[in-house]
């Protein structure tokens, strides 16, 4: 059984008997150790004491009063940042509690809608949880797509192909070459570097996937009908599942032919304002269906967990880029969106 994403932090986590992620003290120090929270050459005494005391018992309360105690601003904000979301996490129990709160109102704990937490934190929590989602998963592919949920990707349309590839290793590639700084000044000095092919993965190579699952270097097809697209639906299924316990079946469709369409949302921003255009018979002009990658339908396999008036019904998804290219999926609007009974 191959492991993978061992920077997603999920070895130093605890599985509850329902599945979830169990905060642990190893996981909030991990935190800590983040290298913007390293005390350096200029840090004073104060800033010293805090980090070694929250490395050895990482819920420490630390009051306001004491981070005014830090000498250098950037270190106090970094640390009300990092010990806002600390507490979110300790105060839920655990991680995807802590992330439906984020977005959703929860019993007894802070109310959604309120994102305060940094884009890079809700990234790093979706990629930890679809690491315990994933686990056992011996599909390089469908491990492969589970990455669009929390890294952007940059999208080429070439001979009928849709190709995405992660955004930051192709902007590391166009600004360095991947050599890292010397890359860098071989760009500026315009001399012509090696060219760089990264590997398209598909049914029959996706082993490929597992000697290089933290390198984010592999291109995923999002043809219709391709393994890569069914690949995404599946991981999008199990997203829903271990959040709800609601089981539903999500497949590509080509256009959305239902006259008696009731409810759609996209996994994109740009996905979500297409549908609401679409659905209210708004002219879409071709340069921004141009950037629609995909359309969705979704069927629950219970209908009486769907609101009464809907039950039975299909939802419909969109998935779009930017106008930059970039696809930017957002697995919470399957969370927020989802027309769930218990919630009307």
């Amino acid at each position: 059984m191959a492991d993978f994403w061992r920077d997603s932090g999920y070895h130093l986590l605890q599985r509850t008997e329902s599945g979830h992620l169990a905060v642990t003290d190893a996981f909030l120090s991990a935190y800590v150790r983040r290298p913007e929270m390293r005390p350096v050459e200029e840090s004073c005494d104060a800033e010293r004491a805090l980090y070694t005391e929250l490395l050895a018992k990482p819920r420490t309360a630390v009051p306001e009063s004491r981070l005014a105690t830090l000498a250098d601003p950037d270190a106090r904000d970094n640390y009300r940042i990092l010990l806002g979301f600390r507490d979110r996490l300790v105060a839920a129990g655990t991680v995807e509690d802590c992330y439906l709160g984020t977005f959703l109102p929860r019993p007894g704990g802070p109310s959604g809608g309120n994102v305060s937490i940094p884009p890079l934190f809700i990234d790093q929590m979706t990629h930890v949880i679809l690491r315990t989602i994933l686990d056992g998963c011996e599909d390089g592919l469908r491990v492969r797509a589970a990455e669009m949920l929390f890294r952007a990707q940059k999208v080429t349309i070439a001979d009928g192909a849709v190709m995405a590839a992660d955004a930051e290793t192709v902007d590391m590639y166009a600004t360095s070459g991947g050599f890292g700084s010397l890359g860098q000044l071989v760009v500026e000095a315009q001399t012509p570097l090696r060219t760089v092919e990264l590997d398209v993965l598909d049914s029959s190579n996706a082993d490929l996937y597992w000697m290089r699952d933290e390198k984010h270097d592999t291109v995923i097809n999002l043809n219709f009908a391709g393994d890569g697209l069914d690949a995404l639906c599946r991981v999008l299924e199990s997203w829903i599942a271990h959040f709800f316990d609601v089981r539903v079946s999500i497949q590509p469709v080509q256009q959305i032919s239902d006259e008696r369409w009731v409810w759609h949302f996209g996994l994109d921003a740009e996905g979500n304002r297409m549908l609401n255009d679409l659905y209210e018979g708004v002219e879409v002009d071709e340069g921004r269906l141009a950037r629609l990658l995909a359309l969705f339908r979704m069927d629950f396999a219970d209908p009486a967990v769907m609101p009464s008036s809907i039950a039975g019904r299909p939802v419909y998804l969109a998935m779009a880029t930017d106008t930059g290219g970039i696809l930017r999926l957002k697995p919470q609007n399957l969370l927020v969106n989802l027309p769930l009974a218990s919630r009307s």
